[in-house]
């Protein structure tokens, strides 16, 4: 197990072949750095994802000394009343509960009702870049795509916008392994300053409801459940986390790939009806979540392994997504793979809720960008972001 390393350099760079080693050597690896036990295999992880022995959280039937932890620190709480609060990290009933309410505000025709706006500002985007020569694939298309379909989705105002990326990457930092205190310093302020802005917005709401989500939020009501303000709260911050991380660092990893591929590219370019199974496996090649988490709640067995309650399980997504018993030729780009069950939007009771939304955006920004930047390329070599659970790059600069 010695290639896995999730702070080398090299390792960051091109975890694959380490992942390779690791399934070799058996479907279960006790790692003692982060106190984890990692799961390669995409049948066991696809398996342990709809498991209810596992639970992304504990707290519905333990206290943290029933379970063997420690409780966070008093300092950390802003951080974790937000985080908590939210879907990903509740289990039934209250994950249920919230997932339905929510789902009744995020429904399929409200996401697709998106569509035109989401192609119209990739439209926008792209002949910006197109404008200027050229510029930071990362900066000029990838992140601020996401962010305004978000943020107009929950109806936060484009004057209000500027603070919102920067927010959700520092929160994000305490979901990499073994986070500083630095970063979970910039995790509490950043959760403090969110939650103070989208209370004041929610109350704006309360009186004047209009037809974005957060007035679908507060009305979101089911046999006399309504969401908490805190549950609202964190409802939104997840969204706008989970809805823009992934497709932030999907759109560069992707497009990173592609200049790597150039005969997957040119066949790109030559037939742009390829772009949904594109989209799918960009998504598999490079995963833009590396590593998912759970606790185990009560004892399980993998592979004659028992895995005792109290142990935490990291499911290696991007190993899953390159394990040669499901995917022909893995280490491989094809776009027009056709059958591609990767498991980057997760599974069971977790999965994504807003991949619908993921795809239409994704596929938006590269139609966009082969119409009217047909001769993208690479501009220079780009640099990894040193984290390993959140895949990305600190930018990618491209010519047109």
């Amino acid at each position: 197990m010695g290639a896995f390393d999730p702070w080398d350099a090299a390792f960051l760079a091109d975890p694959y072949p380490a992942y390779a080693e690791l399934r070799a050597q058996g479907r279960v690896h006790y790692f003692e750095p982060t106190n984890q036990w990692l799961v390669p295999h995409h049948a066991d992880v696809s398996a342990l994802l709809r498991d209810r022995r596992l639970g992304r959280t504990y707290q519905h039937r333990f206290t943290h000394e029933e379970f063997g932890r420690t409780a966070p620190p008093p300092e950390h709480e802003p951080f974790h009343t937000l985080n908590d609060h939210g879907m990903l990290d509740l289990e039934p009933p209250d994950h249920t509960r919230i997932r339905r309410l929510v789902s009744k505000a995020f429904t399929p025709r409200t996401v697709e009702q998106l569509r035109p706006y989401v192609e119209r500002l990739a439209g926008e985007l792209a002949d910006r870049l197109v404008e200027a020569g050229g510029g930071d694939l990362l900066t000029d298309v990838a992140e601020p795509l996401p962010v305004a379909v978000i943020a107009e989705m929950l109806g936060i105002p484009e004057a209000d916008r500027a603070p919102l990326r920067p927010w959700s990457a520092d929160i994000c930092g305490m979901y990499e392994l073994n986070p500083s205190e630095e970063t979970a310093r910039r995790a509490v302020q950043a959760s403090v300053e969110f939650t103070e802005y989208l209370r004041e917005l929610i109350a704006e709401r309360r009186k004047a409801p209009g037809e974005d989500l957060i007035s679908g939020l507060i009305a979101a009501h089911d046999e006399g459940d309504r969401l908490t303000e805190q549950e609202m709260i964190s409802t939104c911050v997840l969204l706008l986390n989970a809805g823009h991380e992934a497709t932030v660092n999907s759109t560069v990893n992707g497009w990173y790939a592609l200049f790597r591929n150039p005969d997957q590219l040119a066949a790109l370019r030559a037939d742009h009806s390829l772009v949904p199974s594109a989209v799918e496996e960009l998504m598999r090649y490079d995963t833009p979540l590396q590593l998912f988490e759970r606790w185990v709640l009560d004892d399980i067995e993998v592979a004659g392994t028992t895995i005792p309650r109290g142990a935490e399980i990291a499911m290696l997504f991007g190993s899953a997504n390159h394990d040669p018993e499901v995917f022909d030729t893995p280490e491989r780009l094809v776009l027009s793979r056709p059958e591609n069950p990767h498991i980057s939007f997760s599974a069971g009771i977790h999965y994504c809720l807003g991949a619908p939304l993921a795809r239409i955006e994704l596929g938006a920004s590269m139609k966009a960008l082969l119409d009217r930047a047909p001769a993208l390329s690479l501009a220079e070599e780009p640099n990894r972001k040193p984290n390993f659970v959140i895949r990305g790059m600190e930018g990618l600069r491209v010519s047109v």
